[in-house]
């Protein structure tokens, strides 16, 4: 007997074949049965979805708001768009605002278009961009058919900005009408916040909010021409009330919740790609770890398994496990995988600035391209004329460049506006100034970097420097220092910081581990950073 879920898939499937045999611009006009322009539809689609994305640009797409000054389509692509011709970028994921649940700076009926200009959004433009025709995601579609880049919409799924006690928070939420009109949708309010995340989240267990989701997937993929849609989970990560208020994971029944709501949108995204001849492709941007994305109701695995993603990204300003893990998952369901580089948000301004450079971004995007990643997603880098758009989308490019290394580049990590706890989901080091590590007199103390450089065979090796900061350097002969098990000599003491020459041949590509040990007699020391720095050699 056919299993059940098979049978309830079956049924979806002539269901759909049903639907789109009427339409008079989908099955019919290419002359195919329904059910095998069904699966042509689905071949079209995993072939989209194969193709090649070696960097993702992430626009959170606040030009209109912020940045342009007349309505011109010119204007609004030249501050973060047009210089990209021509580099590494083979993708743009272009969220209209959506900072507040159902805001947005697309022509929208069935949102609400984001039009205040009350203290910091003084020069918001969106409105006055939109009577004069410019729509800034139309104006990207026209840029990426011109120009063979990928556009797709981002959609954040739960922005929380309007929750904010910085100035912004309170103008947003007044500019909200849903949220004004509908307080009982949301998880808190400004003097009952929940336990984790912001009160202003609005709350899934509602039905009234999934089909406004459902709603605004659906109106951009009927009007707009884009290739795919990214549903981003993890800006900002808290979808259900009980959980955020209890901070009790997520149950079955919330899970479900949110797995309609997937299933729902990709059978839309199908019936819109047989109406307009090509498939609409569904990104998905969450946690990097199956079990806290149960624990906040996205069952990602089951998503993967019933087809409803064609780009698994992951990660964000935590990170849960190593890209490998992730891309494991992605092969396991035959869906590729792109981790997000995010920026550091580690609370030292000097490891921060370390972490921010283009150094940084190199070593980052190898040890992703080693872990078998099909590219790399960038989220707020939004300067169009760094160098790493032309870099990061190539292992051979990067090889050959500076990289630098960290023991971790985002430390413990926080969504922003809080989130369920993760970090007894976290494997790996969480090292940097504000997470340090205790190095005891007469112990052993470990800790690993990870590299995405192999340097066997090199004809030139680079100059390789192992660096370690502590909160007081502690005297270099009293610290006995060892690299994947091999003693490390010729250290040198700068500051709080001791270098030490490393041969490039010891380093191996993935985790390595470093240990420390301390002479008996000497106080004991924080280690509050791990530098590796790799540097090509004339």
């Amino acid at each position: 007997m056919m299993p059940a879920r098979s049978r309830r898939c079956l049924l979806r499937i002539l269901a759909l074949a049903v639907l789109l045999a009427g339409s008079g611009n989908g099955i019919t006009a290419r002359g195919a049965a329904p059910i095998s322009s069904v699966a042509e539809l689905r071949t079209l689609r995993e072939q989209a979805a194969t193709r090649a994305r070696r960097v993702i640009f992430n626009n959170d797409g606040n030009e209109p708001v912020y940045l342009c000054k007349t309505s011109s389509p010119a204007e609004l692509l030249s501050h973060r768009t047009t210089p990209l011709r021509g580099t590494h970028v083979d993708a743009i994921f272009y969220c209209t605002w959506s900072s507040g649940f159902g805001l947005f700076t697309h022509d929208t009926k069935v949102g609400q278009v984001f039009a205040t200009k009350e203290g910091l959004f003084e020069r918001n433009l969106a409105p006055t961009m939109l009577a004069a025709g410019t729509d800034p995601l139309r104006v990207m579609t026209d840029f990426g058919r011109e120009h063979g880049i990928e556009i797709f919409w981002s959609f954040r799924l739960n922005d929380t900005h309007d929750g904010s006690t910085a100035n912004y928070g309170p103008i947003m939420f007044r500019a909200n009408r849903l949220k004004q009109e509908h307080p009982e949708w949301l998880i808190g309010t400004p003097k009952q916040k929940p336990k984790f995340g912001a009160w202003s989240a609005v709350d899934f267990t509602r039905s009234e909010i999934r089909e406004l989701a459902f709603r605004f997937v659906e109106e951009v993929c009927h009007n707009y021409p884009v290739d795919g849609v990214e549903i981003d989970f993890f800006r900002h990560p808290v979808f259900f009330k009980r959980a955020a208020q209890t901070g009790t994971a997520c149950d079955d029944d919330e899970r479900q919740m949110m797995t309609e709501l997937l299933r729902r949108i990709r059978e839309m995204s199908e019936v819109e790609g047989m109406k307009r001849g090509r498939p609409i492709l569904l990104a998905v941007r969450v946690p990097d770890s199956v079990e806290y994305c149960r624990a906040i109701g996205i069952d990602l695995e089951r998503w993967l398994a019933d087809g409803f993603v064609d780009l698994l990204i992951t990660g964000g300003y935590f990170q849960l496990n190593d890209p490998a893990y992730s891309v494991a998952l992605g092969r396991k369901y035959g869906v590729r995988v792109y981790p997000s580089l995010d920026d550091s948000r580690v609370r030292d301004p000097d490891a921060r600035k370390l972490r921010a450079s283009a150094a940084a971004y190199r070593g980052r995007a190898l040890h992703a391209w080693r872990a078998g990643a099909g590219g790399v997603y960038l989220f707020n880098s939004f300067d169009p004329k760094n160098p790493i758009w032309r870099e990061l989308g190539s292992a051979a490019t990067l090889a050959a460049a500076d990289k630098d290394y960290f023991g971790s580049v985002l430390g413990p990590g926080a969504a922003a506006g809080g989130s369920y706890p993760h970090q007894e989901f976290q494997n790996g080091s969480r090292l940097n100034p504000a997470n340090p590590i205790t190095v005891k007199p007469g112990s052993s103390t470990t800790t690993v970097f990870a590299v995405g450089d192999d340097f066997r065979g090199r004809a030139r090796a680079p100059e390789v420097k192992l660096r370690l900061q502590f909160k007081l350097a502690p005297a270099i002969e009293t610290l006995a220092v060892s690299l994947n098990g091999e003693p490390v000599t010729r250290g040198e003491v700068d500051g709080d910081w001791i270098a030490f020459t490393i041969d490039a041949a010891r380093l191996k590509p993935g985790a390595n581990e470093v240990q420390l040990v301390l002479a008996k007699s000497a106080p004991a020391a924080l280690l509050t950073d791990l530098h590796c720095t790799v540097r090509t050699v004339p």
